[in-house]
């Protein structure tokens, strides 16, 4: 088989080649005929048999034709166009350009013909081994959740074109490996083992007067089955998604070529199956309308800047060759965009100057009049950093203009703000990038059209307690404008190439949130990166105080200082970098400058998660709950025009997963590990056991709130939204699932820790805690009973699970990995996918595993990376504490149940009965 392989291969490189020739003659290709004498008989050629050869002249000689012409050079004519001469040889310049109904489109750049279905390339050869970017971007769609207007799902292919045996190739540029440049032999040694791979191969059909450029069929590249051109996500959260264009529903749209890019538009049909786990459902044909973008990169290359560790920006990867090191060296340039100023030397004087190249926004015009403006604003924002860095004008903002022909939103060339009308609530800003250098070429901020209903959530259940303005079913026209800005300000952040930054609300004190003269100052946190959404610590009465982000914090300012500040004297990259890396020194160690990275595989950190303010959970917690009930008690009252009770009843979901949030904010410090980035002789701890005095308080704290949760289900709301059970059971299960599972969290934190929380510590305020009424002989409550059972299952559970080879076991030795409700509390998907099948998933979660949904997820960016799931294993005595504790809780139901009332007797006779089950 791999004989007959090679052999096929052969046949593809050298058929083609075989009919088509030119020779050089000082710069002018040579004409070429046939020859009019009498054919020499040829011999059937090695490839093929002889049997093969007759069949092939007999099939050319019922055409009219004879086998392959002689060729013979003749003098040059200054430059005429080499002449069709038979199948599979180049044509005529005059020839093709009239072919019956083409169309074209000229430029400097690329010149495109657009005839019979087909687009052809006319490639002018200065353009040869030029570096380009080819891009789809999504135009028109009948599935906005998965074909997203504006949105490019694939990175742009990075490629170059050549001329090589008689036809253009398709080069994918090799940008990862970089040499030393001082160094010949490492330079060589790259040069050889890391060449620019063939991905694409087509045959020159003509070329143009002059012979200085080549035409060239692209069709296959943009209607075919290239996997970078395919606008299709491969996975939206958990799921996979396989995807087939459907040939016979696709064709060619509209040509576009200008000085330096070019568009080629497609219809294109494609086949979607929707995969999860061993699963998989077809789900028929979407249809979109594709923008194809070919961008030419400018051949003088931005200098770029090598990232550190220590800051949130967005990446592009390397690897370093040099003898002046072992080992290849891996390393990353932070992406940015290219901003220098027009006048350096006024720079270096103090004086504010302007950019060469501005960073130029284009807001679609079909945004909600009300959303434009704070659109507008929220990118020029921005501007108060660059100006800190004595750059002025850089971020600048347009509407798309009305009769452009040179404008194209979908296009590489713009960078644009795109409005989505889909049921998501979300908003997100991908970039990308010239691989080379991390230079950011083009960026989109993509709003849906539901952001609005987060908005509404957010003011009302955050800060309704305290500001009357939000208290109505419909945000007045100043919230809203105020809270898209942060919105969108967040989103042109990504943009800029900043990550998020999920430590930075951490930094300031809790009651601090509560002091007029600290919010108007610094606001909720130090950087809007941060998911830090609105003063949910403020109370009743705090007057003057602040309720949302900053316009920009500290640390944003000083991110876009280190990224984009020019840097005197035309040093080289890594002189840069050493003056850089001093910047960030010195901020070592002050919480305002930390950062921390966005946790999704495993949430080790509870100092760097999202929907949280302040640096104590718990007193955090306790402020909010207060305005939860607060709110919770005037719900009704404020909101009256609600005939059907809908939006009061999406609220009321809304207020119980605020205080889910609340609770498990605090549960993340049990067993918690902070994490941080520290280099060596600055200040800082790489990792660090969370205290074990506010260990067992989160643990205290949380168990009370179980108990003590009933106020969730606040019956004159409750009785108005249909048949339901209330959410407080919800809320108890959760969280006892969440506690149980902590369990490993603090093998893990005990274990790096001087003065540990340890195993047993849990065990017992776990047992104290959830029995407590038990122990002092009290009458349980129906929270007392709930969480009693469910700790007992979830107990039984998780002990068969480590004890039997169930394949859930990973998911107990893989510690602090989130579950299904966190994902959806925490935004965790940002495709809503989760949240959407929320039951369903909950039900996959219950027979595979805690973790198990996430681990299938993909995360966001392309950062540093979170700290991995570790396998506890090795260290693993929790199946004896276990143990334990179920004896300890057997021993003390047998000691009350005789003597309890009706109720408590029923409640402990179950207890006792499921001891029993889990013991056979």
């Amino acid at each position: 088989m791999k004989k007959w392989f090679v052999m096929l291969l052969c046949a593809l490189f050298v058929f083609p080649c075989a009919t088509i020739g030119y020779a050089s003659n000082g710069g002018a290709e040579t004409e070429l005929v046939s020859a009019t004498k009498k054919e020499k008989k040829k011999k059937a050629p090695k490839s093929m048999s002889k049997r093969q050869w007759e069949k092939r002249k007999k099939k050319a000689a019922k055409k009219g034709g004879g086998m392959t012409p002689t060729m013979i050079p003749l003098k040059s004519n200054g430059g005429s166009p080499v002449k069709m001469l038979s199948k599979g040889e180049p044509m005529g310049y005059d020839q093709f350009i009239k072919k019956p109904g083409i169309k074209t489109v000229k430029s400097t750049f690329i010149t495109l013909h657009k005839v019979d279905g087909k687009v052809y390339f006319e490639f002018p050869k200065k353009y040869l081994g030029r570096e380009m970017l080819i891009a789809a971007t999504v135009t028109e769609s009948s599935d906005p959740e998965l074909l997203m207007v504006g949105y490019k799902n694939q990175k742009p292919m990075h490629v170059k074109f050549e001329i090589l045996d008689g036809a253009v190739y398709m080069r994918s540029v090799n940008a990862r490996v970089m040499a030393d440049p001082s160094e010949s032999k490492m330079q060589s040694a790259a040069d050889k083992n890391f060449i620019d791979p063939l991905e694409s191969r087509f045959r020159i059909e003509a070329y143009n007067r002059d012979s200085s450029a080549v035409i060239f069929d692209m069709t296959s590249l943009f209607m075919g089955k290239e996997k970078a051109l395919n606008p299709v996500p491969k996975q939206v959260g958990q799921y996979g998604i396989t995807s087939q264009p459907q040939s016979n529903l696709s064709f060619l749209g509209d040509i576009k070529a200008f000085d330096d890019n070019l568009s080629i538009e497609t219809c294109m049909t494609y086949d979607f199956t929707l995969k999860y786990a061993m699963f998989s459902m077809p789900i028929g044909n979407m249809t979109a309308k594709i923008t194809n973008s070919v961008l030419l990169l400018p051949e003088k290359k931005m200098k770029p800047r090598v990232s550190d560790t220590r800051l949130g920006v967005f990446l592009t990867n390397k690897e370093y060759l040099s003898s002046k090191k072992d080992g290849i060296q891996p390393f990353t340039y932070a992406n940015r965009w290219r901003v220098e100023p027009k006048d350096m030397e006024a720079w270096g004087k103090g004086e504010l100057v302007e950019p060469v190249k501005p960073i130029v926004w284009y807001v679609d015009t079909l945004f909600p009049d009300l959303w434009l403006e704070s659109i507008k604003n929220a990118v020029l924002k921005w501007n108060l950093a660059f100006e800190k860095i004595g750059l002025k004008n850089v971020m600048q903002v347009k509407e798309f203009p009305k009769n452009d022909p040179n404008f194209d939103p979908d296009n590489l060339k713009y960078s644009c703000i795109r409005y989505l009308p889909a049921a998501v609530p979300n908003a997100m800003g991908p970039s990308w990038v010239d691989p080379t250098t991390g230079e950011i070429i083009n960026a989109t901020v993509i709003v849906y059209n539901d952001i609005i209903k987060l908005i509404n959530n957010w003011r009302f259940t955050q800060t309704a307690q305290i500001d009357p303005r939000v208290r109505t079913k419909k945000m007045p026209d100043d919230i809203v404008k105020e809270t898209m800005t942060y919105v969108i300000s967040h989103e042109i952040g990504h943009t800029l190439g900043l990550m998020h930054n999920m430590a930075a609300s951490h930094a300031y004190p809790v009651d601090s949130l509560r002091s007029a003269t600290f919010t108007q100052k610094y606001g909720t946190t130090p950087s809007i990166m941060d998911y830090a959404r609105f003063n949910y610590v403020a109370q009743p009465g705090d007057e003057g105080v602040r309720l949302t982000p900053p316009e920009l914090g500290v640390y944003d300012y000083f991110i876009i200082k280190w990224l984009y500040s020019p840097i005197s004297g035309n040093l080289s990259v890594n002189e840069e970098a050493k003056i850089l890396e001093r910047w960030v020194d010195e901020k070592a160690g002050d919480p305002l400058y930390r950062y921390g990275r966005q946790q999704t595989q495993a949430r080790y950190d509870p100092s760097a998660i999202e929907e949280d303010l302040g640096d104590n959970a718990m007193k955090a917690g306790d402020y909010g709950i207060k305005n939860l009930k607060y709110i919770l008690k005037h719900l009704s009252e404020w909101l009256q025009d609600d005939p059907d009770f809908s939006h009061r009843s999406s609220l009321y979901g809304n207020i119980a997963n605020q205080y889910l949030r609340y609770i498990s904010n605090a549960a993340y410090n049990v067993g918690g590990i902070y994490l941080t980035t520290v280099k060596e002789g600055t200040k800082g701890k790489t990792y660090e056991a969370v205290p074990r005095e506010v260990q067992k308080e989160a643990m205290q704290w949380v168990i009370r709130q179980m108990r003590n949760c009933d106020w969730v289900d606040d019956r004159s709301v409750l009785d108005n939204v249909g048949l339901n059970i209330g959410m407080a059971s919800y809320i108890r299960q959760s969280v006892m699932s969440m506690l149980i599972n902590l369990s490993a969290n603090v093998v893990l934190s005990s274990y790096i820790s001087d003065k540990p929380y340890s195993v047993a510590n849990y065990f017992d305020d776990l047992y104290n805690g959830i029995w407590e009424s038990t122990i002092k002989g009290r009458a349980l409550t129906a929270g007392d009973r709930q969480i009693q059972r469910l700790a007992v299952a979830s107990t039984v559970e998780t002990v068969k699970a480590m004890t039997s080879g169930d394949r859930r076991r990973i998911c107990l030795t893989n510690v602090y990995t989130p579950s299904v409700d966190e994902i959806v509390l925490y935004g965790l998907d940002e495709s809503g996918i989760v949240a959407k099948y929320l039951d369903e998933f909950r039900k996959f979660e219950w027979e595979e595993g805690r973790g198990s949904v996430m681990s299938e997820m993909v995360k966001f960016g392309s950062g540093y990376g979170s700290q991995a799931p570790i396998d506890i294993t090795a260290i693993d005595e929790r199946t004896g504490f276990y143990y334990n504790m179920l004896e300890k809780v057997t021993r003390l139901v047998k000691s009350r149940v005789n003597t309890a009332n009706a109720m408590d007797k029923a409640h402990y006779q179950s207890i006792l009965v499921m001891l029993e089950a889990a013991k056979k």
